[in-house]
């Protein structure tokens, strides 16, 4: 891995690596020292490759230095993962299993296909390795599994290969299953067995640049962080903030105001709505003074007839009721996975809109997607600020 990193980090303009731990010397652009202790040269951060047992020689030095963690080992007992939890009060850390970007998108699909399939499916683990890795099963098979749980209302229990006689399945438990052998860098496929059905998720590497690369990456995010535990899901999923921009046009805006908050009235509107064939979106309630409520709601053009008809008849029915019809307007939709784990896109999509003048009408929110109606003829100058502002 120090080779595999060493030839990556020439191929990332910012990033230099400056010093090697090794106990062993050996032929490199720069010092190697036996321990962080000797290391004359200063850095921003450390990435660890090396083994659990190395954790405990390092930690005061680096605490001491305030220097930023990358540990990509794993095999850490609990005594060692505590001191992992007790160092990150003091330093920006990022530790993972696998340093991947594939394998941590793999999580997410797992954790996904785990909420889909839930109960019904027994679901199996198989990592392969090379022939001297140490640990069983792997800090891989370990995080694949967690997804498996965190996608769960009861989690499985873990359940370390087969043996014996009597081997038979039981619903609540997840079988982890290692294979050893030869030069195999990394496999793992995670299983969803149905009745007449299966669902595999599998993930391979064939060289070690992937984890270099991974880890590279992590020491450019960490050294920016705050102190504290992060993950490559972290790292993901603020790169990940906002991947995609959909233009829905032709839309209308459809606004009521002063409501009396009752019930039965926004009962009678929608499902007049719906018995004209009316499809309504960004629904929004304001709650008003004085026992009031504000609604609004946007439709396609094309059910602008009957929509207005059926608004103008609730409002002769109840005459305080105000309502305006915008045209014009198209539903800017904002989306990313990253969405879901990070606060402040909202803020920042408003303020790059705020400053580019453009008028935001409504605003609807999920976990992971905005909704911004908009002046469509805003639209084109939307997209290329929120694209700047995101890096998409």
């Amino acid at each position: 891995m120090g080779a595999a990193l060493s030839e990556t980090a020439t191929q990332i303009p910012d990033l230099e690596v400056v010093a090697g731990i090794d106990l062993f010397e050996s032929e490199r652009a720069y010092p190697i020292y036996p321990t962080l202790e000797a290391c004359t040269v200063e850095a921003d951060v450390m990435i660890d490759f090396s083994s659990p047992e190395s954790l405990a020689s390092y930690a005061p030095e680096a605490k001491r230095r305030g220097l930023a963690l990358v540990i990509a080992t794993t095999g850490y007992s609990s005594d060692e993962l505590a001191i992992v939890d007790e160092l990150a009060h003091a330093l920006p850390i990022l530790r993972s299993g696998n340093m991947s970007l594939g394998i941590n998108l793999v999580q997410q699909l797992v954790r996904e296909a785990s909420k889909v399939l839930g109960e019904q499916y027994d679901v199996e683990i198989v990592e392969k390795h090379h022939n001297q890795k140490k640990d069983a099963p792997s800090g891989t098979a370990l995080m694949l599994a967690e997804s498996v749980n965190e996608g769960r209302a009861e989690h499985l229990e873990y359940v370390w290969g087969r043996s014996g006689g009597d081997a038979k399945r039981t619903s609540g438990e997840l079988g982890i299953h290692a294979i050893r052998g030869g030069t195999v860098v990394g496999e793992h496929e995670v299983f969803f067995f149905g009745k007449d059905e299966i669902l595999s998720i599998d993930h391979r590497i064939s060289s070690r640049q992937v984890f270099a690369t991974g880890a590279l990456y992590a020491a450019r995010y960490i050294a920016c962080q705050k102190n504290g535990l992060y993950s490559m899901a972290d790292m993901i999923t603020e790169r990940s903030a906002v991947t995609t921009l959909l233009a829905q046009r032709e839309q209308v805006l459809i606004s009521l105001e002063h409501i009396p908050r009752d019930m039965n009235l926004v009962t009678e509107l929608y499902g007049s709505l719906a018995q004209n064939d009316v499809l309504i979106d960004m629904i929004s309630h304001t709650g008003a003074a004085g026992g009031y409520i504000a609604i609004a709601f946007t439709i396609n053009s094309r059910d602008i007839k009957r929509a207005t008809e059926v608004v103008h008849t609730f409002q002769r029915a109840h005459s305080e009721v105000s309502v305006n019809i915008s045209e014009g307007i198209t539903k800017l939709s904002v989306e990313g996975p990253g969405m879901e784990f990070q606060s402040g896109v909202a803020y920042r999509v408003f303020s790059t809109m705020a400053k580019a003048d453009i008028p935001i009408f409504a605003v609807t929110t999920s976990e992971r997607k905005i909704d911004y109606a908009i002046s469509s003829s805003d639209v084109k100058e939307a997209v290329a600020i929120i694209k700047e502002e995101f890096a998409i």
